[in-house]
């Protein structure tokens, strides 16, 4: 017997049955539109376009742009969503596929929210795949089974708190009367929601313990009346709870899903969170893209709503770093609400407690430099006397006021004179004492005042490496001959900044007071609500309890003291104080109004300006003054930017390829106001997350900063997009990305 004559033995009736390989069906190109080009499950930047495919005729009807399908990519089936159908392609026919098979039975990814991908894809400069993968839920089979889908007629949030139902609206309009008696020029901003036109604004908060979530909470309930949905975006889950809380106090329900029997959806708001579990997210995906529920609360995954009329936008603290995407193409918030308010005429809300530059430069920008991202808005502000009764009475305890206070214990840590204030205050309720987040860190400032060392050329903070001479940390200048340009001193040292002990400490100046720790890094984790009695709170920022009264309606601290203000002279970032006053005015939110006897403390040297915004409760003087400091040396958001970093070579290339080095952007400003466009490159540490076999490939791995004119961002951002594609296409070897309008330029 040959070789290729032998087969195994069995015994008789135990041969594995032959069986016959059927003939695959014959598929019939659709008669109406038989192209679907589909947006793949495929992250690399060179495959970004879409795959045309062939609709068979038995799949048309279902086969609806904006479905999940399953198709044959580069021998493995993949996902992908239909984008278009059309009649005729460019590819040969000889070379389409049919689709594998229609995976949903409904439209995941409508018309609106198709084009909203793709212009966020273009203006961060990604594909429409990378918006896919952070936007779309992994789909849970049998979630497409229940009655997630909204039927003609039902009832909605509009018809139960419109203006057509008397009586069904006394929450709202007691809840716009607040406003308008609090802030100034919020009349613009409830006549464009209601109007249902386009407008753009930039709102300062009131202090008060979660009284923002009210005020968001009645936006958010006026657009659902007059017709909007409203996506409301948060920096993590604490801030989510408040808003739905609010929520439910002015009689809204959460959504639940629906009854197999009756066929409907109960809820006018839910949560859309990517740390939600598959199914719930999914099912919450689904309720939103129907159109069944008209409102959306969560952090940043929910920035992709797939809403679909004209709707209200807004995000908490929009310079906070949890807005930023992690994954390309790194898109933020702030801008991705923006555009997608512009595009839809939506309205678009920045509610934040201390007012970021980027919100200063749009309240004063001209419409020639509005970006994709960015344009003119309008300021609504508090008014003075509302600010006045609503915020303790704050001082600032630096060492000019000790002095004058006559304190023997000028530069403690703690001085007398705060120590009493709070002994008094321990009398009568809880106190906060709020400090810097724990671990230590090293800083170059100046030996005589104090303040960060940072570079005459861009003003980045200067950091010391191998060498000797200290270097910028983003320009990577040298820093020969530094001094300092507040008190013309020369010197400098290092200065380890932390919080350790703080505890212990505590428990010598205020003796047997009861204690509580919270914090990430505590046994006991972030605590949410601290009884209304008397203790010391202790927690870093962003992990401040709330005070609860025994009724359950929340109250104040009765003294909130920020301890070792001094740190902020060292933070590091283009946003350092911005994001300091933003951690101060979140912890003095707390406390009682002046009225009722509430006190706030800043202890320790500190910015001057930055001290003022908190004592006045003024943060667009914080902000107005940080702009004008970039404006002159052309950081942004005066001008917008991208970070690049890579491998050296890469990096180089990427520069040159894009005309940042010899091209069209290798300069911003004009005449003598003309300066190089480009920052660095500087050397920065491999990820902490490289194997060992891979640090010999990022030994020499380097970041630049390029800047551009507001006019050039668009072109700039599809620039950098084609030319990562070429590199990733050519297999050319060594890391290379990059980000636009970073959080951070370091």
């Amino acid at each position: 017997m040959s070789e290729i004559d032998a087969e195994q033995p069995a015994f008789e009736g135990m041969a594995p049955r032959r069986r016959r390989r059927k003939a695959a069906p014959a598929r019939e190109p659709a008669a109406d539109l038989p192209i679907a080009s589909v947006v793949l499950d495929v992250q690399a930047t060179h495959l970004g376009s879409t795959f045309d495919y062939l609709v068979d005729e038995s799949q048309s009807d279902a086969a609806i742009p904006g479905t999940l399908v399953r198709v044959r990519f580069a021998g493995r089936r993949v996902n992908g969503i239909i984008w278009e159908r059309s009649a005729q392609s460019p590819v040969p026919g000889s070379s389409l596929r049919f689709l594998e098979r229609v995976v949903t039975p409904h439209v995941l990814v409508g018309e609106d929210m198709r084009g909203d991908i793709s212009a966020i894809a273009d203006a961060y400069g990604g594909t429409r795949a990378n918006i896919l993968r952070l936007s779309l839920p992994s789909r849970v089979a049998r979630v497409d089974k229940e009655p997630l889908w909204r039927r003609a007629g039902e009832d909605t949030a509009a018809a139960r708190y419109g203006r057509t139902n008397p009586g069904g609206h006394a929450a709202l309009d007691a809840g716009l009367r607040s406003l308008a008696q609090s802030y100034e020029h919020v009349a613009a901003l409830t006549d464009a929601i209601e109007s249902r036109r386009h407008g753009a604004f930039v709102m300062d908060m009131l202090p008060g313990q979660a009284a923002w979530a009210d005020d968001l909470a009645v936006l958010a309930l006026d657009a659902m009346a007059h017709g909007r949905s409203a996506v409301l975006v948060m920096p993590g889950m604490r801030e989510t709870m408040l808003v739905c809380r609010a929520l439910g106090r002015l009689g809204l329900s959460e959504f639940t899903a629906g009854d197999p029997v009756r066929n409907a959806v109960r809820g006018d708001y839910l949560m859309l969170a990517a740390s939600l579990p598959p199914d719930r997210r999914y099912r919450a995906y689904c309720a939103v893209a129907s159109g069944a529920v008209g409102c959306v609360v969560g952090p940043r995954a929910s920035m992709y709503a797939p809403v679909r009329e004209p709707a209200f936008f807004a995000i908490l603290e929009d310079a906070a770093y949890q807005h930023a995407d992690g994954m390309m193409p790194y898109a933020q918030a702030r801008g991705v609400l923006r555009l997608r308010a512009a595009r839809h005429q939506g309205v678009f809300l920045a509610l934040a407690n201390a007012r970021s530059v980027v919100s200063e430069r749009e309240v004063g920008m001209d419409a020639a430099d509005a970006t994709p991202v960015s344009g003119p808005s309008v300021a609504v502000h508090p008014f003075a006397a509302v600010v006045r009764s609503r915020a303790p009475w704050t001082r600032w305890l630096n060492r000019a006021e000790l002095t004058r206070l006559v304190d023997p214990t000028v530069g403690a840590r703690v001085p007398h004179f705060a120590v009493r204030i709070l002994k008094e205050a321990l009398d009568e309720g809880p106190v906060l004492l709020s400090i810097p987040q724990d671990g230590v860190e090293q800083r170059l400032g100046c030996t005589r005042c104090h303040r960060q060392a940072r570079c005459r050329r861009c003003t980045g903070p200067l950091v010391r490496s191998s060498g000797a001479v200290p270097r910028c940390g983003w320009c990577g200048a040298a820093a020969v001959h530094w001094r300092c340009p507040h008190c013309g001193n020369d010197r400098m040292h290092m200065v380890r900044v932390g919080a350790a002990g703080t505890a212990q400490e505590l428990h010598g100046l205020f003796g047997d007071a009861p204690m509580v720790l919270s914090g990430p890094s505590q046994p006991g984790g972030i605590v949410s609500s601290v009884p209304n009695r008397s203790m010391l709170v202790l927690a870093p920022p962003g992990a401040e309890p709330l005070v609860q009264a025994d009724d359950g309606i929340g109250v104040g601290y009765r003294a909130v003291a920020i301890l070792d203000a001094w740190t902020s002279l060292y933070a590091r970032g283009v946003d350092a104080r911005i994001d300091t006053l933003t951690n101060w005015m979140r912890a003095v939110s707390l406390c009682l109004p002046r009225n009722r006897g509430g006190q706030a403390l800043l202890i320790g040297e500190s910015d001057p300006v930055l001290a003022r915004s908190l004592v006045l409760w003024d943060s667009p003087q914080l902000a107005a003054h940080e702009l004008d400091e970039r404006a002159q040396t052309a950081l942004p958001p005066v001008l917008p930017c991208a970070c690049i970093w890579g491998r050296r070579d890469a990096v180089t290339w990427l520069l040159h390829e894009v005309g940042a080095l010899d091209g069209t952007h290798a300069t911003v400003g004009e005449g003598e106001a003309a300066m190089p466009a480009v920052l660095g490159p500087v050397p920065i540490a491999p990820p902490v997350t490289m194997d060992a076999h891979e640090l010999e490939e990022t030994r020499d791995r380097v970041k630049a900063v390029v800047r551009v004119e507001p006019g050039r961002r668009a072109p700039f951002a599809i620039a950098l997009r084609d030319a990562v594609a070429r590199h990733v296409a050519t297999r050319t070897p060594g890391e290379l990305r990059f980000q636009l309008d970073p959080k951070d330029l370091l």
